[in-house]
């Protein structure tokens, strides 16, 4: 096992699901930034200057091991060191299995391993010193997937899924990281009681006290059902829960039609794959998504729209922004006091139909009642760039990072991070050294 060792480089984990129709795999490519429900996989850190990131990673150009990884970029020098394993998956190919990360008021840095259904185990690590990658102490292993860990006023909150038969939405909290609440259910929505469900959701934390979730749900347990749109919110660390409304909802959630329901899609025949939630200054909510009318990859299930919901304060409101053409063209939502921006893959790429694209920055000077593409990043690309992901408290260039890859092969996976001023720079595929700087891209 490979755990805390120093890697010679950043290299991302290709991953196929290998459900193959017409137009390609459902999903497949360069999947280092997978999946939208592992968040954050960044934090920035004003204390030294850096920010943190972890990814799924593999051993080599050949080969698709997974190892979860961390590293650093140091906004200082300009310079990232070599990677550090924080958990050999031991033979494991799948990037479901892939980070999050978090880092506490000391500075010691958390990394939580997801598992996958109950087969694979999902792990928690801390960091040996603050601030510093270079060791990590596993303190538990537990079964969760998709972890979305935030460090609150009042501790550290966990979201994440547990396969009860279904893909259920789970949470638990904790005083020090060690010691842990038990795990309380918050949504398990089924259409009939004797038939499955199951969810899946993004989170955000306001200012260290709010928490939100949105999430969708799956309609007889089948992911490639994934309709409507749900919302909850706790100001407690967990005690209650409400709506936009801050109306009180009992949990966990069971009943399609609920208080936390914001959209009904599915009478609309159309599903929806979450990517990304943040709040605006007044902490109401917004939830960036794709809609489409299918599963399958291809013209078929066009348009593949890209949406913004946001609270008002008395109304939800919703608006698109634009299409691209595959329902995995996961992206970021950035909202400041005036500008909102969004950064994902949402111009077709050399693999058409294929996860991921060309990365375009999109701006609204108005909340998000209106949508322009301030500018396209990547151009030219030999590889589709997919999973544009949002570092907390994310500072210039290391603005938004990603992963490329071939979604119709076994391809190289490299990783780049990018400012919003069209700035392109890959991390370093191999390194001779302890500390070099990434490569700027200078025609991207």
């Amino acid at each position: 096992m490979l755990d805390n060792t120093k890697v010679d480089g950043y290299r991302g984990i290709w991953f196929e699901l290998n459900q193959k129709f017409e137009y390609g795999d459902k999903y497949s490519g360069g999947l280092g930034t997978y999946t939208a429900d592992h968040i954050p996989l960044a934090v920035y850190s004003p204390e030294v200057n850096k920010t943190f990131f972890v990814y799924g990673g593999t051993t080599r150009i050949d080969e698709k091991h997974l190892l979860c990884m961390i590293g650093e970029f140091d906004h200082r020098t300009g310079m990232v060191s070599r990677p550090t394993v924080v958990c050999d998956k031991g033979g494991v190919l799948d990037p479901h299995d892939n980070p999050s990360m978090m880092i506490d008021p000391e500075g010691y840095i958390w990394v939580f391993v997801s598992g996958r259904g109950n087969a694979r185990p999902g792990f928690k690590y801390k960091s040996i010193e603050p601030f510093s990658i270079d060791r990590f102490e596993k303190l538990s292993e537990e079964t969760f997937a998709y972890p979305q860990i935030w460090k609150t006023k009042y501790g550290y909150f966990h979201f994440f899924t547990k396969y009860t038969g279904l893909r259920e939405l789970y949470f638990e909290s904790s005083q020090d990281g060690v010691n842990w609440t038990d795990d309380s259910k918050l949504a398990g929505i089924k259409e009939k009681p004797e038939e499955p469900g199951g969810h899946y959701q993004v989170s955000d934390c306001y200012k260290g006290e709010l928490l939100g979730t949105f999430f969708n749900r799956h309609r007889n347990g089948e992911a490639d059902k994934r309709t409507d749109l749900y919302y909850l919110q706790t100001d407690d660390f967990g005690k209650s829960w409400k709506n936009s409304s801050k109306r009180e909802v009992s949990i966990p959630l069971t009943e399609v039609n609920n208080p936390a329901k914001i959209t009904d899609y599915f009478s609309q025949g159309k599903n929806v794959y979450i990517n990304d939630m943040g709040f605006d200054k007044k902490g109401r909510p917004v939830c960036l998504y794709i809609i489409s009318n299918g599963h399958e990859p291809g013209p078929s299930n066009v348009p593949y729209e890209w949406r913004v919901t946001r609270w008002n304060g008395k109304k939800w409101i919703t608006r698109i922004v634009c299409e691209s053409d595959h329902n995995y063209d996961m992206g970021s939502i950035y909202i400041y006091d005036k500008i909102w921006k969004i950064a994902g893959p949402t111009e077709r790429g050399p693999q058409i139909w294929g996860t991921g694209g060309e990365i375009a920055i999109w701006t609204s000077a108005n909340k998000g009642r209106t949508w322009k593409k301030e500018r396209t990043v990547t151009q030219n690309s030999s590889l589709n760039n997919s999973y544009v992901r949002r570092p907390v408290g994310a500072k210039a260039p290391f603005c938004f990072f990603w992963a490329n890859g071939d979604p119709g092969k076994f391809s190289i996976s490299e990783l780049f991070f990018s400012d919003f001023e069209g700035n392109v720079y890959k991390l370093p595929y191999e390194m001779k050294n302890d500390h070099e700087k990434p490569l700027k891209i200078e025609d991207p």
